[in-house]
């Protein structure tokens, strides 16, 4: 991960059960945010016990 990457934090839950590419959507729909720009995206669930970090590399999306 680069150095400058700008790091986005979820503040409501979302579902767990979603993949990277959903939750990509879902910040790109909510946020207005292009996921493939390099941006780290960080989401937690409802107990806020874990987290989903989704980042766009070269390779494709990372999880």
């Amino acid at each position: 991960m680069p150095a400058d990457a700008r790091v986005l934090l979820a503040t409501k839950p979302v579902d767990f059960r979603r993949g990277a590419h959903a939750l990509a959507a879902l910040a790109a729909e909510m946020l207005g945010e292009n996921p493939y720009s390099g941006v780290v995206l960080v989401f937690r669930p409802k107990r806020g016990d874990k987290v989903k970090i989704v980042h766009w590399d070269a390779s494709g999306l990372v999880l």
